[in-house]
């Protein structure tokens, strides 16, 4: 449910996706082969990766109703902390961040900075150009970065 909630939207999402991921685990584990000793580790590795498949394929399915252009000639800067107001949020709260991202957003920063994967194997995944993956991501750490930041002026409008 954690990796699914990561890509989806909300938890209802989060939910179908992960009954659409156990229907394919449970047709495929016939085929199941450990790539190593560590059975149950092999297992875990495999039933995330066809999770994350299977949340790809739901965006896949829904993006035609995820129609969102946004222009802008902004420069987002980071700004330098010594804090790191990441430390101080719950799972709950840095997922429910990422679920504020638009879907595009959202699925290639999970790609990209969760899960691991190259720009190249996103665009290839997703059907996109390996310059919208970057350009995806760069946008997405933007938007999570100005959520964190208006977060931390509505805390500090509330000390005062």
């Amino acid at each position: 449910m954690g990796v699914c909630l990561r890509y989806a939207h909300n938890d209802a999402d989060a939910r179908e996706i992960v009954n659409d991921g156990f229907l394919k685990v449970f047709k495929e584990i016939v085929g199941f082969a450990p790539s190593t000793a560590d059975v149950e580790g092999s297992l875990k590795a495999w039933i995330k990766k066809i999770m994350i498949y299977t949340a790809i394929d739901h965006h896949r399915r829904n993006k035609k109703y995820d129609l969102q252009v946004e222009f802008t000639n902004e420069i987002y800067q980071q700004e330098n902390h010594t804090e790191n107001i990441i430390d101080r949020m719950s799972y709950n709260e840095i997922i429910e961040k990422i679920q504020k991202l638009s879907p595009g957003y959202r699925t290639v920063f999970n790609l990209f900075v969760i899960d691991g994967f190259k720009h190249e194997e996103i665009a290839k995944k997703l059907n996109i150009s390996v310059g919208t993956s970057k350009s995806n991501l760069a946008k997405a750490r933007a938007s999570i970065q100005k959520l964190f930041q208006e977060e931390r002026m509505q805390h500090e409008q509330r000390i005062i």
